[in-house]
């Protein structure tokens, strides 16, 4: 394998070696990847169309569920291919792309979840002046920050885990290209890679997480400070989705990458399972079922949509 890159391909061992198992989770899995689809669309959709979701919490959440649509489409089709083809392989150029667009959704998304919370943060702890201080310039810039320093954190990773030699074994144990299976197969010395990598993920997710954990304490503090109960149980239903978002993608994340180096490789493929394919798929219900405003906003829709054909008749 060594030499020309461009030449070397990948071959990706997949969840399971069993025909039956692999038919059942091509099922399961394209189940959650079309549900993740429709529901993640359908916020994008019900933002887009609906005037009382123009704010910036939901301008947010819009962006979110892009961010997970384009997640989980970078790692499912292949995935599913992969469960019902015998040809299991990747090239470089595939396996690098696939790495660096994974890299770049999930620490988007780390940072978008930091946006979130401060957005939160400014509304609950101050009301009258959150018209005025999450602007929609702000919107913008808290945004494209966020897929800026992700995109240039991505290019690090990946130059980091690919920009070694790969001259020995080409089979990766797991069902994408992750970091830790792909440095395994590199011939050169990976200790400084892995110090840069450990680094900037180290920056990101302590300067995230950090954001997150300190408007959390300002909302807590805030609304322990309310007087009427509804108004206190009104701010703490606005803060459990993103809560349940933040607990599931960090708890995962946190798993995988903060454990120490795990010789179980089937567990460390359930929990890629779980903030992969399984993740994406819950965001869009977390954020829909325990909120009144999108729930009121699809039901205005599905009226409008019912009520236009009969009109236009």
């Amino acid at each position: 394998m060594e030499g020309n890159h461009t030449q070397i391909r990948f071959v990706l061992l997949g969840i399971t070696d069993s025909p039956e198992v692999q038919t059942f989770l091509f099922g399961l899995f394209l189940l959650i990847y079309m549900v993740t689809l429709v529901a993640n669309i359908a916020i994008l959709v019900l933002v887009w169309v609906v005037p009382s979701l123009h704010t910036p919490m939901y301008f947010f959440l819009a962006h979110f569920s892009f961010a997970d649509i384009c997640y989980s489409t970078v790692i499912s089709p292949k995935m599913l291919m992969d469960l019902l083809s015998e040809n299991k392989t990747i090239s470089f150029a595939g396996c690098m792309m696939q790495f660096h667009s994974f890299a770049f959704l999930v620490t988007a998304e780390c940072h978008l979840l930091a946006v979130m919370a401060y957005d939160r943060h400014v509304a609950i702890c101050n009301p009258l002046l959150y018209v005025t201080v999450i602007s929609s310039r702000l919107c913008w810039q808290l945004v494209a920050s966020s897929y800026l320093v992700a995109f240039l954190s991505a290019i690090i990773y990946t130059s980091c885990a690919f920009g070694g030699s790969f001259c020995g074994p080409n089979q990766i144990d797991h069902f994408f290209c992750d970091l830790s299976p792909v440095l395994k197969l590199s011939c050169s010395d990976t200790h400084n890679s892995k110090v840069v990598i450990s680094t900037f993920v180290a920056i990101n997710w302590v300067s995230t997480s950090g954001i997150i954990l300190l408007s959390y304490i300002r909302i807590l503090h805030t609304v322990l400070t309310m007087c009427p109960a509804r108004s206190r149980s009104r701010a703490f239903n606005t803060c459990a989705s993103h809560l349940m978002a933040v607990s599931l993608f960090f708890g995962t994340i946190f798993f995988m990458y903060l454990q120490p180096t795990s010789s179980n490789s089937s567990l460390d493929k359930v929990a890629s399972i779980f903030y992969t394919v399984v993740t994406p798929m819950l965001n869009p219900f977390i954020y829909s079922l325990r909120n009144k405003e999108v729930k009121g906003a699809l039901v205005k829709w599905r009226r409008r949509s019912c009520i236009s054909p009969k009109g236009n008749s």
